[in-house]
């Protein structure tokens, strides 16, 4: 089933002799399930693609459509509903709120909706990401590989129809690396959770099941990996 699809998608910032093609005519899908890494070289595209399909950029033209729902037809307040709800994103820095602890910058989003965490699945969230030793702890007092598990929890918090990292090793050691690219997949495995990852890590592109490569603001290869 595709859960995304990704239609004619230009991306233009400024006019005339300054105008920048960031993206142009880009077109891809990808089905439930899948765990893709979009790589490239620095200004090639791929962190304002990733931008936009996260609805926190727009589109010069073009569709992006998640679960069916076209997010460009959306109004401000409906695309922010939708962006909490469908679609879980993860930073290189982290993006934590400082004054809240660890619990309460996981169930942010559902908190944000109105509504009550479920009590059993933020414990098995938390005993997945292995901070049940850091609920009541504040960002800094947290290791740079504990906050992005922490990051990680509050993406996944909505069971999201997509889950988007841009580069979110590029912030940490070799160990803490391994360990995040390890727990993405996990979740990827388990619960068949859609994986979109922006990076220049080679260890996750080689352990993605397909790699999209962007260069000057267009797709140059799709290759599909085995699972």
């Amino acid at each position: 089933m595709k859960i995304l699809e990704i239609k004619n998608l230009c991306k233009e910032y400024g006019k005339g002799e300054t105008k920048v093609e960031a993206l142009k005519d880009v077109s891809f899908d990808v089905e439930q399930g899948e765990f893709v890494a979009i790589v490239g070289p620095s200004g090639s595209g791929k962190s304002t693609l990733l931008h936009i399909l996260g609805g926190v950029d727009t589109p010069t033209s073009g569709e992006v459509i998640i679960s069916g729902t076209d997010i460009g037809k959306l109004n401000e307040n409906n695309l922010a509903i939708f962006r909490r709800r469908q679609i879980g994103l993860i930073y290189q820095f982290y993006n934590l709120i400082p004054i809240l602890n660890v619990e309460e910058n996981m169930t942010l989003p559902i908190l944000l909706d109105g509504k009550k965490p479920d009590k059993k699945l933020l414990k098995s969230l938390v005993e997945k990401l292995g901070l049940n030793d850091r609920l009541k702890h504040l960002p800094n007092q947290l290791s740079g590989g504990q906050q992005q598990r922490v990051s990680i929890g509050r993406a996944l918090i909505n069971h999201p129809a997509l889950l988007l990292a841009d580069e979110p090793t590029g912030n940490l050691d070799s160990k803490n690396s391994k360990e995040i690219i390890s727990l993405l997949r996990k979740f990827n495995r388990e619960n068949n959770q859609t994986v979109i990852i922006i990076t220049h890590d080679e260890r996750i592109a080689l352990s993605a099941d397909r790699v999209i490569t962007i260069e000057d603001g267009q797709i140059t290869k799709d290759e599909a990996r085995n699972r």
